[in-house]
């Protein structure tokens, strides 16, 4: 290779890496062995611009939750390449995944995931703290993140006082605390009447827009799916509409 298709080569890798939050490439995963092996994902690619919100649908065991675990750093593929902001996982010891769950990704689950014993404003805080983050910062950025999820008047009120809408929020705003740069939502409106669903997915949209961020949002919705930028659809773990 010469000097000059090098150093354009390396300006093409650059330019991908500012365009696209995540690169999916020839992702497999399966679980168990021989005959009784499930193969969850077949040579899944795709890649996610940055400041989108994708959905990913699917049915039941089409591969959804293997993919959000897979490109969040929480389970390695068998084979296949994952890059997110930049980074190719596979690089990634144990502790570097750690890091990147920490600074660079925030989750949102079905079940909220909330401490129970632990106020809204302090659930929120929690990422911030195993950080070590200044306390005056935490209380700043708590307070800030609460107002944007509406929740501003239920600082003080633990997860069983609050509604499954409210506990969602405060979820989301947990997820946001460490202004991460992808969010990673599984099903996050599963326990929701379909009212409060779609106000959660609007948040999560207005989220996207508002904090610069990336979502991948996994939901069965149709009425929610519109509210995505993009929509990838799994059927038997390959991507089938893209």
């Amino acid at each position: 290779m010469t000097e000059s298709s090098s150093a354009q080569s390396g300006t093409a890798v650059v330019d991908d890496a500012s365009r696209h939050m995540v690169r999916v490439e020839n992702l497999h995963r399966s679980y168990g062995t021989g005959a009784a092996a499930v193969h969850a994902l077949r040579g899944v690619s795709f890649e996610i611009p940055r400041g989108e919100l994708v959905a990913l649908k699917g049915r039941s065991g089409s591969g959804k939750t293997t993919l959000l675990n897979l490109v969040g750093g929480l389970d390695t593929p068998d084979q296949g390449r994952i890059t997110v902001d930049g980074t190719d996982l596979s690089g990634l010891g144990e502790n570097g995944l750690l890091e990147l769950r920490r600074d660079r990704i925030g989750f949102i689950f079905q079940s909220f995931g909330l401490i129970p014993i632990l106020s809204a404003a302090e659930n929120v805080g929690v990422p911030m703290r195993l950080r070590k983050a200044d306390p005056r910062e935490r209380e700043e950025r708590v307070a800030l993140l609460l107002a944007l999820v509406g929740l501003a008047d239920h600082a003080a009120q633990r997860p069983g006082e609050l509604s499954g809408g409210q506990q969602q929020r405060v979820a989301i705003a947990r997820a946001l605390a460490n202004r991460p740069k992808l969010l990673i939502a599984d099903e996050p409106t599963g326990q929701l009447d379909a009212e409060t669903g779609l106000a959660v997915m609007e948040l999560l949209r207005a989220v996207v827009r508002g904090e610069n961020v990336t979502a991948l949002v996994a939901t069965h919705d149709p009425q929610l799916l519109g509210l995505a930028d993009r929509v990838l659809e799994l059927a038997d773990g390959e991507i089938v509409e893209a």
